[in-house]
Formats: C-alpha cells, sequence, structure tokens
C-alpha cells in the first residue's frame, strides 16, 4: 500500500465516519436553505437611473437586459477599457455558467455580463474563450460605478473604494460581483441583491466538485491563486 498522510481504517468504521459527517453536511443544507429565504426576503431598491449600454447589435438599455424575462441576473466581470485579457477569476466564474443559461432562460431568469470594456474589446475576448452567453459593454454608463465593482480617479487616489459594504484599501480599478434585478408587469425596475468579492463563490461549481476531493481546493491560501484561463494551462 503506498504511504499516505490519512488515516486508513475499514469500510465499517469509514461508514460510522461518513454517517457523522452526514449530520453536519444536513445541518449545512438547513442553513444554506435559510440563508436563501432570508435573501429572497430582503428588501427592494428601485433603479430610477437609466443605464444604457452597448452590445454587439447596439444600444440596450437595463431594462432591455432582461430579453422579455421578469428577472435578470448580471455577472460583473473585470474587464476594463484597453485592457488586453479579461481578470482569470472572472473567467473562472463564466466557465461555470455554460450549460446553465438555457435552464435560466426557461426559468424565467436572464443571465448578463457586464464589464466596462468597449465592444470589439469583449468581443475579441469571448470569441477567444469560447463564450455564447450575452456580454454588453457598461463604459458610457455609471453603472459599474454605482454598483461598485469600478472606481473613479477621485476614489483611487484617495486609496479607499466602497467594496462589499464597506470602505477598503485599493486593489484594482475594476473589482467583480453578481448582482440581481426584477421587473415587474408594470416594466419598473428593483435591485434586489448583490454579492462581492468571496461572496460569489457559490456560482463557482468547479469549488463544489473540488470541494468533495480528499486535498479540497489546496489554494495555500491564495484563492484562486492557481486559476488560469481555460487556454493557458499547461
Amino acid at each position: 500500500m503506498s504511504a499516505t498522510p490519512h488515516r486508513v481504517v475499514s469500510e465499517a468504521e469509514w461508514i460510522v465516519a461518513r454517517k457523522k459527517h452526514l449530520e453536519r453536511e444536513q445541518e449545512l443544507t438547513r442553513a444554506l436553505e435559510a440563508v436563501a429565504r432570508e435573501r429572497r426576503e430582503l428588501p427592494w431598491v428601485a433603479v430610477e437611473k437609466n443605464y444604457v449600454f452597448d452590445g454587439p447589435e447596439g444600444e440596450q438599455t437595463l431594462s432591455d437586459l432582461f430579453a422579455g424575462r421578469s428577472q435578470l441576473i448580471v455577472q460583473h466581470f473585470m474587464f476594463g477599457p484597453g485592457w488586453k485579457e479579461g481578470c482569470p477569476g472572472c473567467s473562472f466564474q463564466s466557465d461555470n455558467i455554460g450549460g446553465a443559461v438555457v435552464h435560466l432562460e426557461h426559468h424565467d431568469v436572464s443571465f448578463v455580463v457586464v464589464s466596462r470594456a468597449s465592444v470589439p474589446e469583449i468581443e475579441a475576448f469571448k470569441k477567444r474563450m469560447g463564450w455564447r452567453f450575452a456580454w454588453v459593454s457598461s463604459g458610457r454608463s455609471d453603472f459599474n460605478y454605482d454598483y461598485h465593482v469600478s472606481f473613479r480617479e477621485d476614489e483611487i487616489i484617495k486609496g479607499k473604494v466602497y467594496y462589499n459594504y464597506e470602505l477598503r484599501d485599493f486593489q484594482s480599478e475594476e473589482l467583480p460581483g453578481v448582482s440581481a434585478f426584477y421587473r415587474d408587469p408594470s416594466g419598473a425596475v428593483f435591485h434586489t441583491y448583490s454579492a462581492y468579492g468571496g461572496g460569489a463563490d457559490m456560482l463557482l461549481g468547479a469549488y463544489h466538485y473540488l470541494d468533495l476531493t480528499a486535498r479540497g481546493r489546496n489554494e495555500n491560501g491564495q484563492p484562486m491563486g492557481w486559476v488560469r484561463h481555460h487556454d493557458r494551462y499547461e
């Protein structure tokens, strides 16, 4: 038998340990369900500003991004004007949406990625990565700034930016996040939820697969330090 750092036991002993851990997993499932209920019960904020986005087919409003559905999820993707490529971590998250989009769309939810990069920059990177989801530019609007994922020069100069609901030391002119919106039958749009940083890890299916393995995420204190664009792995 090869050397292993783990304790090796009989099948019967393993079942006892596994069932004990199963109780903890079930506790966590119930806690996650309770948090999800609380999330759905959060108050909403009416979106009164007229945001305009640019896409490959022209100008779109925030309401247009719903594509006839009542709910919208926006991935705030770190990709600023002039960047050669999008953020590897955001790309990792985008790789996880793939086949889920068609299911979301048939459950009254649209999914759109938003960045400040120009449409040509977005389209070139999107083609390189082989993605098919909707992706628009917010470069001509305040959208990224109002949802605290991009930062203006005066904030950067001060060295403090408002991110994840508190003032933090400046790290980058663009940061990641996810936001949800609702449009009622009258056409009014409401902001219902946003999460930033590690709060969006719940969307990373690959992480949940890694969490099933013996070595887990194995990130050595550097979240996503190992992640590359999927066409850059050796």
